[in-house]
């Protein structure tokens, strides 16, 4: 089976609410390619690795969670921006990204699905009541001992996160945003979190957290957002009846 390029970006874009996000990108088509989908590959990041693995599964639309054209990103399409974009117009492929509408979206967002392979139940956004807060909080089933949490999320991510202890409390009651949300540790104090998790840590928050008291998990930024792109594109394949492949370009950050 196959669908219009188009009907199938007005469903995503709509599902998503693109239009009630300030990004730094913008989200949904950036790169237009055949007029019919019928086989999308998923990914983290529209690398060229990516773009290569996409083209010889033949597929006809790449959906990421990080795509181009970000604020303050250089506009002519030289070098290796150039090459990427070359290789998607050249094969005909599509590229549909989706950043912050992706990280909040409360069924397909990475951070309800970060939640689910956690085993965290979602409570609420860190801006309470936010139904677009990009940042959530919720409640392990129990109290657990924070070093065998910190393991326990590495065996489930595949790589060790970098943890730093905010003392001796168990980790009952945590908050956490993908990516490169580090600073939000304030928000998630604030909301009496014992442990907040993101993607990539940053020189303060190691102080923060110690002073604070308060656990903090830099958990990779891709691993954390490995996740939000694979239900969003098996939601899509299934909608639409289409061939679907989540492509996984390891990235140690």
């Amino acid at each position: 089976m196959s669908v219009p390029l188009k009907q199938l970006v007005t469903y995503a874009d709509t599902a998503l609410a693109v239009d009630k996000f300030r990004d730094y990108c913008p989200n949904g088509l950036q790169v237009e390619g055949r007029a019919e989908v019928k086989k999308i590959v998923a990914g983290v990041t529209a690398c060229q690795a990516l773009i290569d693995a996409a083209v010889a599964a033949e597929a006809d639309l790449i959906l990421v969670h990080h795509g181009y054209f970000w604020k303050g990103e250089s506009q002519p399409l030289t070098g290796i921006k150039g090459n990427r974009i070359r290789s998607l117009m050249q094969s005909g492929v599509s590229l549909l990204a989706y950043h912050l509408p992706l990280d909040a979206h409360p069924q397909w967002g990475n951070n309800t699905q970060l939640a689910r392979v956690l085993g965290i139940e979602v409570e609420d956004g860190l801006e309470k009541g936010n139904p677009l807060s990009v940042g959530n909080i919720g409640s392990l089933a129990q109290p657990t001992q924070a070093e065998l949490f910190v393991q326990q999320v590495g065996q489930v991510l595949q790589r060790e996160p970098q943890f730093i202890s905010g003392g001796d409390r168990p980790v009952q009651r945590v908050a956490w945003c993908t990516g490169s949300a580090e600073r939000m540790i304030e928000q998630a104090d604030q909301l009496g979190a014992d442990m907040f998790i993101s993607g990539e840590i940053s020189e303060p928050v190691v102080h923060y957290a110690r002073e604070a008291g308060i656990h903090y998990l830099g958990a990779g930024h891709h691993a954390t957002e490995r996740y939000g792109v694979q239900a969003l594109g098996e939601h899509l394949a299934s909608h639409f009846g289409l061939e679907y492949q989540f492509i996984d370009i390891d990235n140690p950050v």
